[in-house]
């Protein structure tokens, strides 16, 4: 919210300043979680003057209308000019505006810059009309050294702010920006929020290595407490060793998303330490023996209910849980989490013909018990332990290793960096979780919309993209999402096959942006995609690979450029002539050398491109396909299409489109860019 509240502020200024001649040389805004600040550099004293020229009536026209226009531009009448244009002759005025002063357009540009502001949450206080984020006490307003005078709400524009609020809460007068920037610091207020956020990362760090230990990496949360504070001063807490027993993941959760501490792990095992690291917002006198000494009592608080939580869930198994999971709604239209549970133990096991090493029944104990911890304490109260602590209490329970680690990562993965399962019967049930949620939820027509993706279809996809092609999968993906669909038995929008081919084109999009960090073309997937007979992504990187290869080199750039010039020559005869040409070519009307070498030509490639593609050679397709480069150059340069005899025009013409169907056969060449 800070750093977006800071862009608007600079945004809301600037847009307002250059809409009336006023742009400054430069701009920078900054955040704290106490004060927003601008500053303007280079701005001119005063608005530049403006001479408009304004066009009325025609000459002629009745007095009032033109008495009307004359007081519209603010000029008296006898100063109008008459002008000739190209359309008669009119009344013009000449208006001479002169320039405002900077500050009294800075005054109206701030004070509505404040009214329009857009925080996502605002609250209103006192018996003012204006809505803000917290109660504003005070603005801030110098150009020049001079106050630049305005009133928001009751509150005037002023010279005069606080610094901290307990170690520099006396009145400061500033000049200038620089001068309120250096009152500022010596009133304990770091302005600038990397600063902040770098000094929070290295006294950590360097608290870290003093105790022998390692600071956990977590920028996001770094950011967060430099949002949080105006004087970092970084300090180490210690953790009572009887909640170390707990599973450390549940520390982390519990520290990092209560209380904001930095979490420290042993260099060695790399197990969690008995350390935390908290960030306080002042100098204390003691050094802050006090603020760590509170901070431990609230944290054993804290951790206090996690282990509460831990050893209670512990009570009940996994299994035992299930059956409650009925009684919790996944979605409206497809039913609870436990009618999911019984759709991924069917996926699940159908998954295992295509996951080599799976085992079926391994496979179905994992899926029937991965939701399970979605029903206990722990989870309720860290949502994001979920599959964690499951893997913990199936361990605890006696299942295997296997049904353990498959319920801990069947959600992964869940972004670009998160590690991805690679053991079988894990990626089966974490294949089982997407497809399920993609297909069902594409059934009932909730598909992402924009920017709008409540219920995670893009990351689903990418997650089952990952899972696929990092181990290696032969995935059937029409009929799984088929399978996924008529099994949960529900009402759909429309037909399963369709939903399906719905979902590969998805997937394809999904694919484009997977892949374009590698440099592989979004061209080559769109126009393999086209061919409407691939799901397999694996076969479809393979191919996209062999047909990227092919036309970089001389061959494929040449053919597909006689394509583009083919299909081109086809689609123009054929409007021309309002008929299609795609019939079967016949040899006996050939009467050149060149065309009678390319149809020949073209029947040997054809069935060559066949089998290679049934192989999975498609390097193997591509090399048949350079086959057709010699006799396609050489029938474009001594053949003439367009023939005067009308049934050898035809057959060149159905020549051309046999070019055209053959490479369609491999790819969509219309889909490539040249």
């Amino acid at each position: 919210m800070q750093a977006r509240a800071a862009d608007d502020l600079k945004r809301l200024v600037l847009a307002a300043l250059k809409e009336t001649g006023l742009e400054p040389e430069s701009a920078t805004s900054y955040v704290t979680p106490r004060r927003l600040t601008l500053v303007a550099e280079g701005l001119p004293a005063a608005q530049p003057d403006v001479s408009e020229e304004r066009r009325g009536p025609r000459t002629g026209a009745p007095d009032k209308a033109v008495d009307g226009f004359a007081k519209s531009a603010g000029v008296p009448r006898d100063r109008l000019v008459e002008q000739e244009t190209g359309k008669g002759t009119f009344y013009y005025a000449h208006i001479d505006k002169k320039g405002r002063p900077t500050a009294e357009v800075v005054a109206e540009i701030v004070a509505q810059a404040i009214r329009d502001f857009q925080w996502p949450k605002s609250m209103r206080w006192g018996a003012g009309a204006l809505r803000w984020v917290r109660p504003l006490h005070s603005v801030v307003c110098v150009l020049d050294g001079a106050v630049v005078n305005f009133e928001i709400d009751g509150i005037k524009s002023g010279k005069t702010t606080r610094g901290h609020r307990f170690m520099g809460a006396h009145e400061i007068s500033v000049s200038d920006f620089a001068d309120y920037q250096s009152q500022l610091r010596d009133g304990f207020v770091m302005l600038d929020r990397d600063e902040r956020r770098q000094i929070i990362a290295t006294q950590a760090a360097s608290l870290a290595e003093a105790a022998g230990l390692e600071l956990v990496p977590d920028e996001e949360l770094i950011s967060e407490i430099a949002g949080l504070v105006e004087w970092p001063v970084v300090l180490i807490g210690t953790i009572d060793d009887g909640f170390m027993s707990v599973p450390h993941e549940v520390l982390r959760s519990s520290m990092r998303g209560h209380q904001k501490y930095l979490s420290l792990l042993d260099p060695k095992s790399k197990a969690l330490a008995a350390r935390f690291v908290v960030v306080a917002n002042l100098v204390a006198e003691d050094g802050g023996r006090e603020i760590i000494l509170g901070n431990e009592r609230v944290l054993r608080a804290r951790l206090s209910d996690a282990k509460f939580f831990w050893d209670i869930d512990r009570a009940s198994t996994l299994d035992e849980r299930v059956v409650s999971l009925s009684g919790v709604v996944f979605h409206r239209k497809l039913g609870s989490v436990g009618d999911k549970v019984a759709r991924l133990e069917a996926l699940s096991q159908l998954l295992c013909e295509f996951v080599p090493g799976a085992d079926p029944k391994v496979a179905i104990r994992a899926a029937h018990l991965a939701k399970a911890d979605l029903v206990t304490g722990m989870v309720g109260e860290f949502a994001d332990l979920q599959g964690i602590m499951g893997r913990y209490y199936a361990l605890n329970d006696g299942e295997t290793d296997n049904v353990a680690d498959a319920i801990a990562s069947h959600y992964a993965p869940q972004g670009p960096s998160d590690a991805c399962p690679s053991a079988p019967v894990p990626v089966v049930v974490a294949l089982a979780d997407k497809i399920d949620t993609l297909a069902l939820f594409f059934a009932i027509d909730e598909k992402p919309t924009g920017s709008k993706d409540p219920f995670a279809l893009r990351r689903a996809a990418l997650g089952v993209i990952r899972l696929t092609l990092e181990n290696d999968l032969h995935l059937p993906l029409r009929e799984l999402f088929m399978t996924a669909i008529k099994a949960a038995n529900i009402e759909c929008e429309s037909s399963p096959e369709v939903i399906a081919e719905e979902l590969l084109a998805f997937f394809a999009d999904r694919l484009k942006v997977h892949l374009r960090e590698k440099g592989v073309r979004h061209d080559l997937i769109t126009a393999l995609f086209s061919l409407g007979d691939e799901d397999d992504l694996v076969r479809l990187l393979a191919r996209v690979d062999a047909l990227g290869a092919f036309l970089v080199g001389e061959d494929g750039s040449n053919l597909l450029a006689a394509y583009k010039r083919a299909s081109n020559i086809v689609r123009i005869e054929e409007k021309k002539d309002g008929v299609q040409y795609n019939g079967e070519v016949e040899s006996g009307t050939f009467d050149q050398a060149e065309e009678i070498a390319l149809h020949e030509r073209l029947i040997l490639v054809d069935g060559m491109a066949s089998k290679a593609n049934k192989e999975d050679d498609f390097n193997g397709v591509m090399s048949a396909l350079a086959q057709l480069r010699q006799p396609v150059d050489s029938f474009f340069e001594n053949i003439t299409v367009n023939a005067d005899d009308p049934r050898l025009r035809k057959n060149r013409l159905n020549l051309l489109s046999a070019i055209r169907a053959t490479l369609e056969s491999v790819a969509d060449f219309s889909k490539i860019e040249g």
